[in-house]
């Protein structure tokens, strides 16, 4: 019985591989130039966003102290105000007076600013101003200026407040507020370009991080490009994101690699398992053409010759319709189908050639089994195993159908009575053309397995194969496709 179970693997044919092309230029090996690397902007990005969350923080706070700090200074204004208007309500200018020097007296330090003054005359009441600012006639109410305070210039939160034929000012020497409020911006400003450096150093990390992980998928692909169709992505074992993306690559490289050493397999089974067949044709019909003493042993010879061609020509069916299977072009030929009716309608095909054989078929399926497959190229898979079961089973032996639904999915077997096929077969059985030393005598190409196998992948199954009664001689053959179900 010829075919042989999935490849799982690629081994580098024997002998001088061709010379490889020479890699593009923009495969070159090494990093892509700075601005135009997927990690400088990843990189550049995450720079951003560090530094802009970092900055903002750093600002909000600044804001909140600073802003704090004129608060308090507002607040306490805002109360000594009150305090002193209702001191002028209850004592008059005198008591108003006499209720700014006692606060003056008791500021150790120094920091209240008080100015009584008449309204019309000007004349100074009572405060440690020497005379009303001028810019305090030209705002509102509130306002910050320089003032004389105690024979030294210093900065002052000032509050104006109109008495009857008074006036008063109320403020806060803000000299140290002012010290703490440039702290504080030297302070955001120098947090800012630390954050701008560890946002940079970052980046230049992560961008380092991701050309070190991603390197090994680039030199995978600029050596295939270069003509390594063997080299596969290395895996650093962390099993994150990119091993995944590596462990699909190289399924991806290992499928792409299978499907052509599929095509340099036809072509060598073209040019040596077809080129016997139709140069023998060819003799017999020269040789017919120069000996035929007759018209009959003509026409038989042609006859034999169409035969012959006609064999050729099947395979050729076969295998366009192994490459179609491999392709996945039929794909769209996919619908949900019930399997039983199907294997039903295969047995009853194959049952009258079993019988004719002297053999017996018999059936063991479920009462459904629900898929999304091509009916057609299962039926022909179905009947490449059967055909192949009774091909290979003695006279009087049985050719067993069943199916069963699995935790793997559907498995679909064909087990028969015959020779089987020993460990080694089993290596290269689905290889296209193959025949085990057993099946030379029976008529066949050695494709029917190979069908099987790339249908069964098709469908994202698998084929087994395995002895049907072990330790039984001759032991049998068990041909198994497992389908994964709807």
């Amino acid at each position: 019985m010829s075919g042989h179970s999935t490849i799982t693997g690629m081994v580098r044919p024997p002998g001088r591989r061709a010379a490889a092309p020479p890699v593009p230029a923009s495969l070159a090996l090494g990093p892509p130039r700075l601005l135009k690397s997927a990690g400088f902007r990843f990189a550049a990005l995450f720079a951003a966003m560090f530094a802009a969350a970092a900055i903002a923080l750093v600002a909000v706070m600044w804001w909140a102290t600073t802003g704090a700090l004129d608060r308090q200074t507002d607040a306490a204004i805002r109360a000594d105000a009150i305090a002193l208007a209702e001191r002028w309500r209850e004592a008059g200018p005198a008591g108003l007076a006499e209720a700014i020097e006692e606060r003056l007296a008791v500021d150790v330090d120094n920091e209240t600013i008080y100015l009584l003054t008449e309204s019309e005359s000007g004349r100074r009441l009572a405060g440690n101003l020497d005379s009303w600012p001028r810019q305090a006639q030209e705002t509102g109410p509130w306002f910050r200026i320089s003032v004389l305070h105690d024979g030294t210039e210093a900065e002052a939160r000032l509050h104006r407040i109109e008495l009857p034929g008074l006036r008063l000012l109320i403020g806060r020497d803000e000299t140290e507020r002012s010290e703490l409020r440039r702290l504080l911006t030297e302070g955001f400003v120098w947090a800012s370009g630390a954050v701008l450096v560890f946002a940079l150093a970052g980046a230049w990390l992560i961008r380092a991080a991701l050309q070190a992980r991603m390197r090994p998928a680039f030199v995978t692909t600029a050596a295939i490009a270069g003509g390594d169709l063997f080299s596969r992505v290395a895996l650093s074992g962390r099993e994150d994101e990119f091993d995944r993306l590596a462990q699909t690559m190289n399924t991806m490289l290992d499928r792409i690699g299978m499907l052509m050493e599929g095509v340099r397999g036809v072509s060598d089974a073209i040019a040596h398992d077809l080129r016997t067949p139709i140069a023998r044709a060819r003799a017999k019909l020269e040789d017919a053409l120069a000996t035929a003493e007759d018209e009959e042993a003509l026409r038989a010879a042609v006859e034999q010759g169409i035969a012959d061609l006609d064999g050729i020509s099947r395979i050729f069916q076969a295998l366009l319709r192994i490459a179609e299977a491999e392709a996945g072009a039929r794909r769209a030929a996919f619908a949900p189908l019930d399997l039983v009716p199907l294997l039903a309608d295969a047995a009853e095909i194959y049952e009258a050639t079993a019988e004719a054989r002297g053999q017996h078929l018999t059936t063991d399926l479920p009462g459904r089994l629900d898929l999304v497959g091509d009916r057609d190229l299962l039926l022909q898979a179905v009947a490449n195993l059967l055909d192949n079961a009774i091909k290979f089973a003695p006279p009087g032996g049985t050719v067993q159908l069943s199916a069963a639904a699995t935790p793997r999915g559907i498995e679909v077997a064909v087990a028969d009575d015959g020779p089987g096929l020993s460990p080694e077969d089993r290596k290269h059985a689905g290889e296209r053309f193959f025949r085990a030393d057993r099946a030379r005598a029976t008529p066949g190409s050695g494709l029917g397995l190979s069908l099987v196998r790339a249908v069964a992948q098709m469908h994202a199954g698998e084929l087994l194969l395995a002895d049907a009664v072990p330790g039984r001689e001759p032991p049998g053959l068990r041909v198994v496709i497992r389908l994964p179900g709807a």
